[in-house]
Order: C-alpha cells, then sequence, then structure tokens
C-alpha cells in the first residue's frame, strides 16, 4: 500500500537524522539504483549531446535496431510514450538519417520503422560504453551470477510491460 504523504500545515521542523532502511524499505539498494543508472546513461548521454539529441533518442534507435520493421504502434507500446512524444523525437531521428519510415506492404497506413547505417553505427556507438560498463561489473562473476542478476532485472520490471515484451 503507498504511503501517504502529509498535507503542508504551518512551519515544518527539519529533520536532522537520515532515514534508515526498514523491515520494507532498503535504502542501500534504491541508492544503487541511481548510482547505476546515473552512470550507465552518462557515456551514451556525452554521445547523444554531441549530436543534439537526448536519451529519448537513444531508446527509439535501440528498439529500431534490434526490431528492425517494427511499426511505430509497436514502438508506442515498447515504449508506453503517448504518439505526441515520440513524434518529433521520431521525425529528428528520420530528417537527420537514422531511421526510415517505410509504408506497411499490405497496409499503407502502416508505418515500419528501420534503421540507416548511420542509425545502426548510432546504436553500436551508443552501447559500446554500456556494454563494457557491464561487462566489468560481471567481471570474474559465474554465469549462475549474471543469470541471478538478469532474473532479478526482470523482476523489477512491472509485470504487465514484461509478459507484453
Amino acid at each position: 500500500m503507498a504511503r501517504q504523504t502529509s498535507p503542508k500545515v504551518g512551519k515544518a521542523e527539519p529533520l536532522k537524522l537520515p532515514m534508515e532502511n526498514t523491515q520494507t524499505i532498503d535504502f542501500e539498494i534504491i541508492e544503487l539504483l541511481f548510482f547505476s543508472y546515473r552512470d550507465f546513461v552518462s557515456d551514451p548521454d556525452a554521445i547523444l549531446a554531441e549530436i543534439g539529441f537526448g536519451r529519448a533518442h537513444h531508446r527509439v534507435v535501440h528498439f529500431v535496431n534490434r526490431n528492425p520493421g517494427m511499426t511505430v504502434a509497436d514502438l508506442l507500446d515498447t515504449l508506453k510514450i503517448t504518439k505526441q512524444s515520440l513524434a518529433r523525437v521520431l521525425k529528428q531521428l528520420i530528417d537527420s538519417g537514422y531511421v526510415r519510415q517505410i509504408a506497411g506492404p499490405e497496409d499503407r497506413r502502416q508505418r515500419k520503422l528501420y534503421p540507416t547505417k548511420m542509425g545502426r553505427e548510432l546504436a553500436l556507438a551508443l552501447a559500446e560504453p554500456q556494454s563494457r560498463r557491464i561487462e566489468r561489473a560481471f567481471d570474474g562473476a559465474s554465469p549462475e551470477v549474471r543469470e541471478g542478476i538478469k532474473a532479478f532485472l526482470r523482476g523489477m520490471r512491472n509485470r504487465q510491460n514484461a509478459k507484453a515484451d
């Protein structure tokens, strides 16, 4: 059950002690996830900033490269974003030559997305530093540990998303 926050009443007293782990909250794991995500995306963020792109562009380039021919509808469902959110990012990627949009062979209204050579190179450039970071983290780990971490990450996903992907 979600914890309710108190409405603002008067002048609140500052709390001087840090929050500690509880039986149900492990702040160390939460912080490790925050910091690992920050660092995991830092290298691609720097590459993307050089060409005027951001994390949304990264996600689109990644999934279009992993699933060439996916439809715009498939991409919207994968990313769990609105058409409006995707439209600007996708237009920039198409106009810049990283992604091609082609009408479906059976249904001309259907838009299929494909990476270009330049889009594939960008996806690889973004994935390489992330892959190096992952391999450093797994250095010396057994295959069982690797599978355990994959299971943990799958378990972190929303159940309905995990089934759909």
